[in-house]
């Protein structure tokens, strides 16, 4: 008998990732291909089957046409993520989405650089243009 086949935890849709808290802010140097990164240790999700957390680093790089994020926003949103059921590689795009329809930047990748589980860590990468010469 398998105890852990009906053990599950909560975990919710994508319905419930918060994109309503990200704010964008006016860029005040437009015409400069200023690179900004933002990094953080503390990105979880949950495995869509399972239940239990994917934990990464996160980075999210970009070079901002008239926008950047707010970051408190950026921390709420980021946070919403951790009971969302989501493979990584879909969270990873799922952010550079929601970011690239917010900011509509020059240029941006995420990076998520996920815990191993099972002796396997994932590292994804999604971009989104090109780096302007």
């Amino acid at each position: 008998m398998d105890k852990y086949g009906k053990r599950r935890f909560d975990i919710y849709g994508y319905e419930k990732i918060d994109t309503e808290v990200l704010e964008a802010i006016k860029y005040e140097y437009p015409g400069r291909d200023t690179v900004i990164e933002y990094i953080t240790e503390e990105f979880s999700s949950v495995c869509p089957w399972t239940g239990l957390p994917d934990n990464a680093r996160l980075t999210i790089r970009y070079i901002p046409n008239e926008k950047l994020v707010e970051l408190k926003s950026l921390k709420y949103y980021l946070t919403s993520y951790r009971n969302i059921g989501i493979l990584q590689e879909h969270a990873v795009n799922r952010i550079l989405d929601d970011l690239v329809k917010l900011l509509e930047p020059k240029y941006m990748e995420v990076i998520g650089e996920f815990l191993a589980r099972g002796g396997i860590s994932t590292r994804v990468v999604a971009k989104y243009g090109t780096i302007p010469k």
